[in-house]
């Protein structure tokens, strides 16, 4: 039944393709920028006095993206964009038109506030089949944000989180700014080899501007406010006149030393001091193929994760951040639903609590074989530690182009164990699947899907994987819904697929079960003709799990929303939650004994206040009371961030959690309290701190980070680490890393 359903919908999908084809139109007819080549040597300092900059094509007139799509941004707060190139660079400047001051949030590149602010951006998609592109961006101290784009970006609001953007990359390029009464001024610097492009001679372009002042986002190619304003389907055309050349050389070798000390106080165990060396490399292998190496990897300059008080029964998921792993990262990730992943890289070379597995070496190809084909093949080797073997993981897929935006997607992956120089027959996983996604021209509907199976050392059979979906998100109406599935035996070492695992809190032991996953939500907004208020958005979701096998409920939760979006940036958000879970295995949230196997019934609501992010003191409030399996949870949350305009920024994000149950099941009182300290001593100089104290996980952690970029992405981290067991408030483990790389052109 279910291969039938997947083939009537992948018939559907094909049929109806050519017709949003016709229905969509054209924008890169209607905006084409021209670009020409100059001999005339540019000096990026943000003063726009070369001559190239008073002949070259303008895109003007920008439309408001946010919080309004109807109209062209007032004549006060235009944008002018300009854009050349030569041999290495391509060159683009813009004048941003409007008064200061100016919201500058850091001068920390990607500062994770770094859109809270004035900035101005570009979006390339050179091989112009809105699949997979680049963002370059700076603000107004000419701090620079840099991402890479697919063509599944998502809706705004839809709670997709950074979905289709990858804001962990990183690459080279230039840019400086100058501030003026009434303006302020850009010139960025783009090296050729920083991007994966062919001989196409029209590429895909939009350029981006957030306002602070009016809180809102302009676009030179109109981009409708349900939509992210980096979205690929409405850029318009930088037509070139002539293919751009292709790089030589184009080889980025990035070695690393670092010496390290440990000392694992809990264990009793001899301080560890630690030197060692590897190094990554990017090469190109064709201009829209890239090929990254790494040998001996280290990670421990990366952010730590933010914990999280988690009251499910399931692990939490937490993003990937490490650099090998990012570029093109879609192509492996992109199967499946955001619940159920048949890969995930952070399976990878980390263990279950985060914590690092040793790499040998690891191997990656990806990218663009034609404009319609991209492809990508990597390996993988892992050390042995502690109680893990070795592993090799081998994971190999395909993306086709067909019928504009749609694409015919492919993966393989494979984990096998290592010991003692040889493979071990019985220890392997390998999972393999095809998906069809489907989206029109325009975005507004989308479908996909799937189909795949597993197999490891005798689970064979019940070991399949599908899954569903269909959405539509027009301007005031989104809907959307999915059903996905796995069957008992199903299993992917090299996905994230938590729902499958339950445990059993009195054998102390994790079962893995085949479900049914079902996601619904829709949405209505309102957009008022009133100064004060964006938008009422009226939305509903559910979330259906239960087994395969006897349909025993694992959840069911149903919640109502209302969203009021103020012009001043503040939000307030209200919601009502009808919730079921079924525990099939005892499971415990206290000390005391845990909740039976069963049903349970539960109401609660929810309120919450964020305030105009603009100013330098904003905070949020937050309430959770209601109804928890057979207790009642009480939730009370706040933030407080003050920026220091742009040098610092000091927040504090505290967490309170009562839960109360009948007697014999106990009560629990549960804190996470994270304050984070960032001074930023110039572009290039920055001083992190980062507390959590987390009750629940009964630790205290210190992370403390200096980082100083003495030249572009080459980096000098010295990393402070403290942990304390604060049952009985004593260090568990303290570490101190000095490392050093270096990015070399070749």
């Amino acid at each position: 039944m279910r291969k039938i359903l997947l083939l009537l919908i992948v018939i559907l999908l094909v049929r109806t393709e050519g017709v949003f084809a016709q229905q969509q139109t054209n924008l890169q007819e209607q905006y084409r920028l021209h670009i020409q080549k100059t001999d005339e040597s540019i000096n990026v300092d943000g003063i726009l006095d070369e001559a190239v900059w008073q002949t070259a094509d303008r895109a003007t007139d920008f439309w408001m993206s946010f919080p309004i799509d109807d109209r062209r941004a007032a004549k006060e707060m235009q944008t002018e964009a300009m854009i050349t190139y030569d041999d290495k660079f391509i060159y683009v400047s813009a004048i941003c038109y409007g008064k200061g001051p100016y919201v500058m949030p850091s001068l920390k590149r990607d500062a994770r506030a770094f859109w809270q602010g004035d900035a101005f951006g570009v979006v390339f998609d050179p091989v112009n089949e809105k699949t997979n592109g680049f963002n370059f961006n700076a603000n107004t101290s000419g701090v620079q944000s840099e991402s890479l784009i697919t063509g599944q970006t998502g809706t705004r609001g839809s709670g997709g989180g950074g979905q289709g953007v990858n804001g962990a990359w990183d690459n080279i390029w230039i840019s400086e700014v100058q501030i003026y009464a009434d303006r302020w001024t850009i010139e960025i610097a783009i090296p050729f080899k920083s991007l994966r492009f062919n001989d196409n001679k029209v590429w895909g372009i939009n350029f981006l501007r957030g306002h602070s002042g009016s809180n809102s986002y302009h676009m030179w190619s109109p981009v409708p406010v349900q939509f992210r304003g980096v979205d690929l389907g409405y850029t318009g055309a930088l037509v070139w006149d002539q293919s751009p050349k292709k790089s030589k050389s184009n080889i980025a070798v990035i070695p690393y030393a670092l010496t390290s000390t440990f000392n694992d106080i809990e264990n009793n165990e001899p301080v560890d001091n630690n030197f060692q060396v590897g190094l990554d490399a990017k090469v190109a292998v064709t201009s829209g193929l890239n090929l990254d190496l790494t040998v001996n990897p280290d990670f421990s300059q990366v952010d730590v994760d933010e914990q999280v008080t988690n009251l499910t029964t399931v692990n939490i998921r937490f993003p990937e951040r490490r650099l090998f792993f990012l570029e093109n990262s879609d192509l492996y990730s992109d199967f499946g639903i955001p619940p159920m992943r048949p890969f995930f890289s952070r399976r990878i070379g980390l263990d279950d609590g985060g914590k690092a597995i040793p790499i040998s070496y690891g191997a990656r190809l990806s990218g663009n074989i034609n404009k319609d084909l991209r492809i990508g093949v990597m390996n993988l080797q892992t050390k042995a530690k502690d109680e893990f073997l070795g592993q090799n993981y081998t994971s190999v897929t395909a993306h086709q182009q067909v019928f504009g935006r749609s694409i015919i997607k492919g993966y393989f992956h494979n984990r096998q164990a290592y010991s003692k120089g040889d493979f071990v027959s019985d220890d392997f996983n390998r999972t393999a699947g095809l998906e069809y996604s489907f989206r029109s021209v325009d975005g507004r509907w989308q479908a996909f899907g799937g189909y795949g199976k597993s197999w490891s050392h005798q689970l064979n059979d019940d070991n399949y994987f599908y899954n569903v979906a269909v959405g539509f998100d027009s301007r005031t109406v989104g809907f959307y819904t999915n059903l996905a599935g796995i069957g008992n035996n199903y299993r992917a070492d090299m996905g994230f697929i938590p729902r499958a695992r339950h445990f059993d809190a009195i054998e102390e032991t994790t079962h893995i079960i085949g479900f049914n996953h079902g996601f619904t939500r829709a949405s209505y907004k309102i957009f008022p003709n009133n100064d004060k208020i964006n938008s009422h958005t009226f939305a509903v979701r559910n979330v259906l799990d239960y087994t395969k096998d006897g349909w025993d409920l694992i959840q069911n939760i149903t919640t109502a929303s209302y969203n009021l979006s103020l012009a001043n940036s503040s939000r307030l958000e209200f919601s009502a939650t009808h919730e079921e879970q079924g525990l099939i295995f005892p499971f415990r949230f206290t000390t005391e004994n845990p909740l039976p196997s069963g049903k349970y019934t539960f109401n609660y609501a929810e309120i919450e206040y964020r305030s105009d992010s603009r100013k330098l003191l904003g905070y949020s409030l937050g309430v959770r009371r209601g109804g928890f399996y057979n207790g009642t949870r009480a939730e009370y949350s706040a933030s407080l961030n003050y920026r220091a305009q742009p040098w610092g920024n000091f927040s504090i994000r505290f967490v309170q959690n009562d839960l109360i149950f009948p007697e014999e099941f106990g009560t629990a009182k549960l804190f996470l309290v994270g304050p984070r300290i960032e001074l930023n001593f110039s572009r290039d100089l920055f001083w992190t701190t980062f507390l959590q104290y987390n009750t629940q996980s009964e630790n205290f952690n210190i992370n403390s980070r200096i980082q100083w970029r003495f030249k572009p992405l080459s980096d000098l981290f010295i990393v402070y680490t403290d942990n304390y067991a604060t049952d009985i408030w004593g260090p568990t483990n303290r570490g101190l890393v000095l490392k050093m790389n270096y990015w070399l052109n070749l």
